[in-house]
Formats: C-alpha cells, structure tokens, sequence
C-alpha cells in the first residue's frame, strides 16, 4: 500500500527539466500518486524552458509562478512568496527537489516552513566553494530536505561528514537515466546541427555560471581560449545562453572565431555532445554528459561537485585560464577510459520506491 498520495515537483531551470521528465515517467507507474508540477519561472525563455517540456513530453506545469530573472535575493524571495499559497493549496504528501538552483532554494524554505515532508533529488553534492550560489542552495536543501537521493557514493560520504547520513539514500543519476533513455532520439535527429557537424570535427562548449559571465576577466580568458582553439585545432560551437550573451556585449567581449548558435534542445544537446571531439563548459551537467558520451571534458571552473569525472583525465578543471584551457585542449585525444559508475539507468525507480517507504523516522519538529 502506497505511504503517500500526492507529490509536487518544483522546477524551474533546464537542467531540472530533465531530471523531471525522468521522475514523471517514473511517477505515472504509481497509480494512486497524484503528480503536480510547480514551475517557477527562473528560466523562462522558449529556447530555455518551452522546447524542453516539448521534446521531453513533460505535462504543462499545473503552477506557472512567472519569477522570472533577478538578483539571488530578489529572485528567490518572489520564488517563496509566491509558492507558499501553492504548497499550502496542495498539501503533498512530498515536495520533491532537484539539483541546486534558486527554485531549489525556495522549494527547500517554504517546504519545511510548512512542515511537509521534502526530498532532494541529485542530494549530497559539494564543490566546497562557499562563494558559488549553487553550493549554498544545496547545503540549504540537503539540511532541509526529509530524504536525500545521491546520486554517487561521493555523495554519500559527503552527507555522512555533516551528519545526514541517516537520510542518504544512494539512487545512482537520475541525469544517467535521462541520457539512457533519449540517447537513441537524440542520434536520429534529421535536422541541420546532424547535417552540418559530423562526429569528430568540433569542440562544443557552454559558458553560463554567473563566476564566469560576471567576471570580464574571466569571461574575456575564455573566450580567448575558445578562439584559439577554433583557430588551431577544430571548429569551437557555442550555444550560447542570454546570459552570457547580454553579459558579453555589456563587457565589450567578442569571440569572432567562434560558431555561435541559439540555446539548443536537449536532444540536440545530446547529439552534439556525443559527436564532439571534446566538450569545454562550466555546466555541472554538461560535465556528466560528457562523461555518459565518453567524450573528453574541460571543466572553465576552478572546481566541481562530480569527481569521479576527473578519473583518468576524462574531465580536467582549466578555470578561466586561457592557457591551461588550450593544454587541455590539446592534451584531450588521451583522455581515458571511463570508469566511473553512476547506476543502473534506474535511478527514478529507486526514488519512487523510497518515496513510497518514507523517511527513514519521522520529519523532525519545525517551530
């Protein structure tokens, strides 16, 4: 007999929609769970947002809160303010959690304020660096949250050293499972991106996290880098966010040399990763990917939450230096082999089963 009868998800940036379509298709096989979606609007741009849910076959949001962008504060403040009268509608039995966003932040908050019962998906991840907002958001979640899903043993011990073990539950990557599941859609894409960019003969890279975009510094060292490489080794595509776009023309920043195309979808995305000769990107997703595609990475930050990636130079950290980029660059072809495990292609199921258990003792009082 199901423990629970109604879950809410809280979503609102890309790689969120991802990891949504994976529980959706999980959470449908449990037919007295009532499944809701709450989108908070933190990513709202079609090429960002809409094209996702179409391509993934995800339900429209049953909540749209329309935040939209912001500072950090601003931005998740509006996020709370507005979900509190949704979650207090909704009373699920679970507020489910994914990955490190604001929307995450917000879900975290306003869920254990109102004394429900909140599950963190991709849980226990640390890059140890307190001046990411994404690391903040996740200790925020991790301690808020009823159940943790990790999605890798590292995860685990991280989880254990702060003292939440108890409610660690080891699930593998519910990212793996997504890659498993659109990896055959994505090779049979027909349109011009599979045309035009044959396996081999590019560099595909992603620039997005505010360390890099806001900082001219370091957004002019990369994109130094990326034209360097265009210029020497292979064709450097770059999807490239609003963000980084707006961020760009504001610091007088040009990359001339570099193929520069709109946000792609995800199954584009999968395609032209698993064809690339190499992948650049601050992205802790894009880094993943790369891994499930055995293709080398270059990481334009100066740490990452997934270490099991750095095993035998399938992902290397560049920072924001162009040099040490080039290196990587050139060093990439001897990336290898790819061991690390992140599950079984299950994950989704292994978070439903446990949803459905419970937490591990009763939710702590919250006053």
């Amino acid at each position: 007999m199901s423990s629970y009868q109604k879950v809410v998800s809280v979503v609102g940036a890309r790689p969120q929609f991802i990891k949504l379509a994976v529980m959706c298709g999980a959470l449908e096989a449990e037919v007295a769970v009532t499944h809701r979606i709450v989108h908070t609007g933190q990513h709202y741009d079609i090429q960002m947002n809409d094209v996702f849910f179409q391509d993934l076959a995800i339900p429209a949001p049953d909540h749209h809160l329309g935040v939209g962008s912001g500072t950090h504060g601003a931005q998740t403040g509006e996020m709370m303010k507005r979900l509190e009268p949704v979650l207090m509608d909704e009373r699920p039995d679970w507020v489910l959690l994914y990955g490190d966003t604001n929307s995450t932040l917000a879900g975290a908050v306003i869920g254990a304020k109102l004394a429900l019962r909140v599950a963190h998906v991709e849980a226990g991840l640390r890059s140890f660096n307190r001046t990411m907002p994404e690391e903040i958001n996740r200790v925020v979640a991790d301690h808020l949250s009823d159940l943790l899903f990790c999605p890798t043993r590292t995860a685990v011990r991280n989880l254990e050293r702060e003292g939440l073990g108890d409610r660690a539950i080891l699930t593998g990557d519910v990212m793996y499972d997504a890659a498993l599941q659109y990896r055959a859609a994505a090779e049979a894409r027909v349109g011009q991106l599979a045309r035009q960019w044959r396996p081999g003969e590019f560099a595909l890279a992603t620039v997005h996290r505010a360390e890099n975009t806001d900082d001219p510094r370091r957004l002019a060292a990369i994109m130094t880098a990326l034209e360097e490489i265009a210029a020497r080794f292979c064709p450097v595509l770059l999807p490239l966010h609003p963000r980084t776009r707006k961020m760009m023309v504001s610091w007088g920043i040009s990359a001339v040399a570099v193929t520069i195309l709109e946000p792609v979808s995800y199954l584009d995305m999968l395609l032209l990763e698993g064809r690339a000769r190499f992948v650049l990107t601050d992205s802790g997703g894009v880094q993943k990917e790369a891994y499930f595609a055995r293709v080398p990475c270059i990481t334009i930050r100066d740490e990452t939450e997934w270490l099991e990636t750095l095993e035998n130079g399938c992902n290397v950290l560049a920072g924001a230096d162009a040099q040490a980029i080039v290196g990587a660059a050139k060093a990439a072809p001897g990336a290898g082999p790819w061991t690390a495990a992140y599950g079984d292609g299950c994950s989704a199921r292994t978070i439903v089963a446990a949803l459905r258990r419970g937490p591990p003792k009763p939710p702590a009082k919250r006053t």
